[in-house]
């Protein structure tokens, strides 16, 4: 499945006010809506859409635009308004939503005359379109200048969901749950079926929504914060209809093309094109583990096994146009996304999982949690969460950071890869602990200072053999043995042709 497309958006809007459209006030808790989900068989609603959604290619679906006043630009309050998404092209599923009128919620009835539609790909529109709904909604709020309604959140497609803080553009999403993610079998996608907005206080906007599968209901509530980072709390109730062993907890979703550890992955001016570029995790016995990420040619499944863990995060490391030399795309203004988990998550895994592509439209990358533990059928397991939206740089704290990481055919040893790891500092009196799985061979291993005060680099040679992958692990250490960077590792697995 084509995950970017569930990241398609329509344009951008007009800004206008509105009175909003709403029927008679919801109330109860949705929560409980779930509940009662999980306790129902699933009901598959159709995918089939009626004119004139139906049948649109990408260019026509950008052509519907929420209306002002209608679906568009719906106060909130708090400088927080709201543009309700049609369906169409990638979207076919209906999703029922509720804004806040009175002392309770009302449900916003779906029309075509809610939109606006582009006469070159729309002739008369049909006042009804029975069986369409509502793909998602669309958060806006002064992010970077005051009275301008920027975007700050999208909610559209399964439950996928993206944020921006100020200064950046949308990149890697978010999920509320995975669900067989990297699995010999299909991946199957729980969707929202219900999203309610609550009234905005404190400068911070709160949205739940109930989801659905064969598989599962669930329920996410999230309060939003933007800013120059965008901060959301999270708590996902997950309520399984099935036992459930191939669970993805925080799920984060990226693309990784190419980049400085196997540029050859594709003929390309521009020397990175990436959302993500390293997995980093604090975990529970205090180590930063760091993992570049890869476009490798067959998928990859890596577990990093832990018990509580502190954080983990896609990051998007460079931070220079020039990293990227992509005007359009803006990659490196991309935001890093960090799960910090709150209490004790327990004994599992963070999950690492890398499918092949040959193009920047594929999200190709899914890093998330998974508890050793499978969840029960008629179970409730709740996990809460902080997600922050961030162009900081990962692991501030520590005292050599890692910069980047590179490879390279030796040409001059047939059957040989040099690596280039650099970190920023001074590595004066440590040493590099660098190990490597199975038969395959490492050589050449040399730690000496970047010049100019660029940092420390350290380099080595891989010999693989016949190996068909090596997973190498990296870490400069003080004198007493302790770890004085933080723990770089990487599974090298061969080209797309064969070679090293």
């Amino acid at each position: 499945m084509r995950r970017r497309g569930f990241l398609a958006g329509a344009a951008a809007l007009i800004a206008g006010p509105a009175p909003r459209v709403s029927a008679q006030p919801a109330r109860g808790a949705l929560l409980d809506v779930a509940r009662a989900r999980a306790a129902a068989p699933f009901a598959e609603s159709p995918a089939a859409l009626p004119p004139p959604f139906a049948g649109l290619d990408y260019d026509a679906f950008r052509g519907i635009r929420p209306g002002p006043g209608r679906a568009g630009m719906l106060p909130l309050g708090s400088g927080f308004a709201v543009d309700l998404l049609p369906p169409g092209l990638y979207f076919p599923h209906p999703v029922e939503i509720e804004l806040p009128e009175g002392d309770g919620f009302a449900r916003v009835p779906f029309a075509p005359g809610l939109f606006d539609f582009d006469s070159r790909y729309f002739g008369a529109v049909p006042d009804k379109a029975p069986g369409a709904g509502f793909s998602g909604l669309r958060l806006r709020h002064p992010l970077n200048a005051t009275g301008r309604p920027d975007e700050v959140l999208v909610v559209q497609g399964a439950s996928y969901f993206r944020a921006v803080g100020q200064a950046m553009v949308y990149g890697l999403s978010a999920r509320a749950v995975a669900l067989g993610t990297g699995s010999a079998g299909p991946e199957e996608f729980p969707r929202f079926t219900r999203l309610r907005l609550h009234p905005p206080e404190g400068g911070a906007a709160r949205i739940e929504a109930v989801s659905d599968s064969p598989s599962l209901a669930g329920h996410l509530d999230m309060t939003l914060r933007p800013g120059a980072e965008t901060v959301m709390d999270l708590a996902v109730t997950i309520l399984p209809r099935r036992d459930i062993d191939d669970i993805g907890i925080a799920p984060l979703t990226s693309m990784f093309l190419k980049g400085p550890m196997r540029a050859a992955v594709s003929d390309d001016f521009r020397p990175r094109v990436h959302d993500s570029d390293a997995l980093v995790i604090e975990n529970g016995a205090g180590e930063a583990l760091w993992r570049p990420i890869a476009n490798p040619a067959s998928l990859q499944m890596s577990s990093f096994v832990d018990e509580g863990p502190g954080a983990f995060g896609l990051w998007q490391t460079p931070r220079g146009f020039e990293d990227f030399e992509d005007s359009e795309a803006r990659y490196h203004d991309r935001p890093s996304a960090v799960v910090r988990p709150v209490g004790d998550w327990g004994r599992g895994a963070v999950v690492l999982v890398e499918i092949p592509t040959a193009d920047e439209f594929m999200d190709n990358v899914v890093a998330f949690w998974r508890p050793e533990a499978p969840l029960s059928a008629g179970g409730e397991y709740r996990f809460v969460y902080r997600l922050v939206w961030t162009r900081a740089a990962p692991l501030p704290e520590m005292p050599l950071p890692i910069r980047q990481s590179r490879s390279g055919r030796e040409h001059d040893r047939p059957g040989t890869r040099r690596f280039v790891v650099d970190f920023a500092g001074a590595a004066a009196g440590l040493e590099p602990d660098l190990s490597v799985s199975g038969d395959a061979e490492l050589s050449g291993l040399s730690l000496f200072a970047l010049p100019g005060g660029r940092g420390t680099r350290v380099t080595f040679l891989l010999t693989p053999g016949e190996a068909p992958a090596a997973e190498l692990r990296l870490v400069l250490r003080r004198a007493d043995g302790s770890a004085a960077s933080p723990v770089w590792l990487h599974r090298w697995t061969r080209a797309r042709d064969g070679g090293v």
